[in-house]
């Protein structure tokens, strides 16, 4: 046996000091739009109106609009950015322990110290170090 079940509008209802914390984190350039909208689950249009209704910088008459792919792509050129920079760290990485790799060739085969340390003194062209 089924009940009677009345179906309840499911809507919020917002503080205007909610309202106007919501504006002064968009107005302060901390949030975009569409960051608010996913953090605080409001739909963009509800937002978009608070904004027109009690933005200090909205004028009558003037349209705020913002684009999504805005923020998005500044994310995204900052995401490549990271990439290639890390991507050169590593081939330097590679660089530098090739390099040592080298260094310690020369000092085995070639008895040739190209490592120099403070408390050793200094060659006199391409003699070969004398073995202890």
């Amino acid at each position: 046996m089924k009940a009677n079940l009345q179906q309840i509008k499911k809507t919020r209802c917002y503080s205007e000091g909610f309202k106007r914390e919501i504006v002064t984190l968009y107005e302060s350039g901390k949030f975009s739009v569409p960051q608010l909208e996913s953090l605080y689950k409001i739909p963009n249009s509800t937002i978009y109106n608070w904004i027109y209704k009690f933005s200090i910088f909205n004028e009558k008459g003037y349209r705020v609009v913002e684009l999504k792919t805005s923020s998005m792509s500044r994310l995204k050129e900052l995401e490549l950015k990271i990439k290639q920079l890390e991507q050169a760290v590593g081939q330097k990485q590679i660089k530098i322990d090739y390099l040592e790799k080298m260094i310690d060739i020369a000092k085995e085969e070639l008895k040739i110290d190209i490592k120099k340390n403070f408390n050793t003194s200094q060659s006199t062209g391409s003699e070969t170090i004398k073995e202890k």
